[in-house]
């Protein structure tokens, strides 16, 4: 079974940059690295033409994809999606145009909408209101997306994280009614492992429209990482990948782990080795 398999760089952040963080994901024997924005800069913006064709460079010269972005609305302060604030709301759709541009000149194509707290419905508004003003903002950038073939992913997570999007359901239901082919859904199965039906059945039900996958465990631990007691069961990852298969996806698995003991190297290796093995027939 081929498939893809990438690392994010986040848990590196503060113990390497990311040229290290793509010669460890190589050597390891990832094929990508997906980016956290907020590890390179408080604002993309700040992140020079040089530099982007530096980050690049590195990654090609150590034999990674770079897949795309994700924890995009980490930083700066001030972005929010369905904030009733006008200013928040624009400050948050440039800024998605701006991460789609990033995301452009690394060679990403995928970014992932996860970014629970800059989402979150917050009273007085009601979730209709919510509801329409994520829309607009997302359908605002669909022609900066389309431009640099960029396509977003919304990621249903779950009610423990936001209380906006908590389904593949609602996910699907928010890119359909935009109706843009570079604003689509993505799996994680952390938030899957919550939702009606489990990951297997959200899988086969969404998989051959997700644009990515990010594996994890619902502890928060990395794919393949020993469990605590109340940690949960481990999760199938040989059931997940071939469900995954079977549904006709054809985006990138990149592991999100966020535990990062012992360290992150090790929770890497643990992670490629997991779903290699998970892989083989």
């Amino acid at each position: 079974m081929e498939m893809k398999l990438a690392t994010c760089n986040e848990p590196w952040r503060g113990v390497a940059d990311i040229e290290e963080v793509f010669e460890i994901a190589a050597r390891i024997g990832f094929d990508g690295v997906e980016i956290a924005p907020f590890t390179l800069a408080d604002d993309v913006e700040e992140i020079s033409a040089a530099r982007r064709k530096e980050i690049v460079k590195a990654a090609a010269d150590a034999g990674v994809e770079i897949v795309g972005l994700h924890w995009l609305f980490v930083s700066p302060k001030g972005l929010h999606m369905t904030s009733p604030d006008d200013a928040a709301r624009k400050k948050t759709a440039d800024y998605l145009k701006s991460l789609t541009n990033f995301c452009g000149d690394l060679g990403g194509a995928v970014m992932t909408l996860g970014s629970p707290v800059q989402r979150n419905i917050e009273p007085p508004n009601t979730f209709e209101e919510g509801w329409k003003r994520a829309a607009e903002v997302l359908a605002s950038c669909g022609d900066t997306l389309a431009d640099r073939g960029v396509t977003i992913g919304i990621e249903a997570l779950s009610a423990k994280e936001t209380n906006f999007i908590n389904t593949l359901d609602e996910s699907s239901k928010l890119a359909d009614e935009i109706g843009h082919p570079n604003i689509d859904v993505m799996i994680d199965t952390k938030a899957a492992s919550d939702m009606p039906g489990g990951i297997i059945k959200i899988i086969e039900r969404f998989g051959v429209r997700a644009k990515h996958c990010h594996v994890n465990h619902p502890s928060g631990k990395g794919v393949g990482m020993p469990l605590a007691e109340g940690e949960g069961e481990p999760l199938d990852f040989k059931a997940i990948l071939k469900a995954l298969a079977d549904s006709g996806f054809a985006g990138w698995v990149s592991c999100e782990p966020f535990d990062y003991k012992p360290d992150p190297t090790t929770v890497a290796e643990v992670a490629y080795k997991t779903l290699k093995a998970a892989l083989a027939v």
